[in-house]
């Protein structure tokens, strides 16, 4: 379909998770809550003796529909700044133990309240921000179609070796793309990659790169370069 000679893109219907899904995804969150407050305590104290208060960390994301909510981790960097006011590099930020948290993914455990919320979900885009969102124009509007999640396509296929572009070429197939099966396939790949680390996945990424041009008529933007999509 094209719209003033050029592509218009599908949205297609926003997700609205199905409510036996929701109330799985309830009780999962808060069985996982109850299980991982060793692991917590122990995030919370490495997080306090190496940065300090406060330990966490709270930043408003878009999420289904690009409603804002307010997601919350574990702190693992400092708010240093050079001269000219601008946060310094992450590595410049963070501590030896804090990027330990990053590592096991250690930091984000309190977002299993945001899943209990229906904020998020398991599996699903990394959440980004308003601004972000916007300034992927109509992909950003395609991209908030699901539920944002803990993990997801971009995340086990590459995550901080991947440019922006790169992830939300992946983001927009696993919209595009999302089923139980698919979502099942992530969380094993996800604990695989908590294990060997991350590895870039080529193949997938042409994948996606062409489902976008195929769909969409047009590659994927660039994001901005000061936002994680981790």
């Amino acid at each position: 379909m094209r719209r003033n000679g050029r592509h218009a893109l599908d949205m297609g219907p926003i997700a609205v998770p199905a409510e036996n899904g929701r109330i799985d995804s309830v009780l999962i969150a808060g069985v996982l809550l109850v299980l991982c407050l060793p692991l917590m305590l122990l995030a919370a104290a490495i997080v306090f003796a190496t940065l300090g208060w406060p330990l966490i960390f709270r930043q408003l994301r878009a999420g289904l529909g690009a409603k804002p909510f307010s997601i919350v981790k574990f702190r693992t960097m400092r708010e240093g700044r050079d001269a000219n006011g601008h946060l310094l590099p992450d590595h410049l930020r963070a501590t030896r133990l804090t990027w330990f948290l990053r590592r096991t993914r250690l930091d984000e455990l309190p977002q299993f309240l945001s899943v209990a919320r229906g904020e998020m979900a398991f599996v699903g885009p990394r959440p980004l921000g308003p601004t972000t969102i916007a300034e992927f124009g109509e992909l950003g509007r395609v991209r908030c179609r699901v539920l944002p999640g803990i993990t997801g396509w971009a995340q086990v296929n590459g995550n901080t070796l991947l440019s922006n572009e790169e992830k939300l070429a992946l983001d927009i197939w696993y919209v595009d793309h999302a089923d139980r099966w698919l979502d099942t396939r992530i969380l094993v790949m996800t604990v695989l990659t908590l294990l060997a680390g991350e590895k870039r996945n080529d193949r997938h990424l042409t994948e996606a790169r062409r489902h976008i041009a195929e769909r969409y008529g047009a590659a994927a933007p660039f994001a901005p370069l000061g936002e994680s999509h981790r």
